[in-house]
């Protein structure tokens, strides 16, 4: 029973990992935040109630964080590497400016 308890959170985890996806968007030079936003984030991520566009655990709050994430992507996050330099820091600044923290 351990063996294929084990064997299907391998199987699991396998397919977790498939889910990542990157996204060679490069938007243009003078781009603003929203702009970039609204092109790519709200595929996913809707507008709260309150009229946030996210809702920051506090560990994501900083520019750092935000651009990372962007560019890197997670199990369940398309990867936007293209997203570099000015284009990237305004996607930050207008992520901070309309979300709220957990």
């Amino acid at each position: 029973m351990k063996k294929i308890t084990l064997l299907l959170a391998t199987i699991g985890l396998a397919s977790l990992m498939g889910c990542t996806k990157t996204d060679n968007y490069t938007p243009a030079a003078t781009a603003s935040g929203e702009e970039i936003f609204s092109m790519n984030c709200t595929k996913c991520h809707k507008p709260n109630t309150d009229g946030s566009v996210l809702v920051l655990d506090p560990a994501m709050a900083n520019k750092d964080a935000i651009i990372k994430k962007v560019q890197t992507g997670s199990m369940g996050m398309t990867a936007f590497p293209n997203i570099q330099g000015e284009p990237a820091d305004r996607l930050a600044e207008y992520v901070l400016t309309n979300s709220r923290t957990k």
